[in-house]
Order: C-alpha cells, then sequence, then structure tokens
C-alpha cells in the first residue's frame, strides 16, 4: 500500500512538472500584458522626448521590449501596433508611406533587431 502511494505522489509529481498548458497559457497571458506595459512605456518615452525624427526609433524599441518577453509580450506588440498604425491611418493623414515605415520597424523591433537602427542623432541617451 505504501508503495501505491508512492507511485501515485510520484506520478503527480512528474504531470506536474511537465509541459502544463495550463502554465503556457498563463504565461502567455501575463507576457502579453508585460508587453502592453513595455509598449505603454515606449509610448510615453515618446511622447516625453517630443524629438524630430525619433517615431520610428520608439516603434522599434517598443516592440523589441514587448518581443523579448516571449510569444504573449510578441502578439501584444503586433495587435497594439496594428491597431494603432490602423487608427493612424485613418485619422491622422500621414499616407501609406509613413505607415508602412512605422510597421517596418514595428517588424524590426519584434523580430529582434536593435531598435538603434532607428536611433535618430542627438536622441538623449536617457531613451
Amino acid at each position: 500500500m505504501k508503495l501505491c502511494v508512492c507511485l501515485v505522489l510520484l506520478s503527480i509529481i512528474v504531470c506536474a512538472s511537465a509541459d502544463n498548458p495550463l502554465y503556457r497559457g498563463g504565461k502567455f497571458v501575463w507576457d502579453a500584458v508585460g508587453g502592453a506595459w513595455d509598449m505603454l512605456r515606449a509610448y510615453r518615452d515618446m511622447r516625453e522626448a517630443n524629438y524630430i525624427g525619433a517615431d520610428k526609433y520608439f516603434h522599434a524599441r517598443g516592440n523589441y521590449d514587448a518581443a523579448q518577453r516571449g510569444p504573449g509580450g510578441a502578439w501584444a506588440a503586433k495587435v497594439i501596433s496594428d491597431a494603432r498604425e490602423n487608427w493612424q491611418t485613418d485619422t491622422s493623414g500621414r499616407g501609406a508611406e509613413d505607415t508602412r515605415a512605422d510597421q517596418e520597424a514595428n517588424e524590426w523591433g519584434r523580430s529582434g533587431g536593435d531598435p538603434n537602427r532607428y536611433r535618430p542623432p542627438g536622441l538623449p541617451s536617457k531613451y
């Protein structure tokens, strides 16, 4: 009987430490929330810097930071970036070329590219 109890407990421990879909789902959501926070932080920094020509850098940096969290962060970055660009295209009148350039910077950051590729000269090192 004691052997049976030990085997059951061992089985539970092994199953709990295995690849658990519930854990993966929770981690995805946690990473998505963190990714959304990274995107918000990049947006706030962009507004605070108010630096001409830095838009693409902050796009790339927000997407990069979010994607570093994992698939959930990358998903959140894509959803937020696409929504922002769709809204901006409809309301700002900046045109398709600006949207294309923003999306290129977004994808560059999400794919792990160095955001400093888009860093304008003279942007304070704080950012």
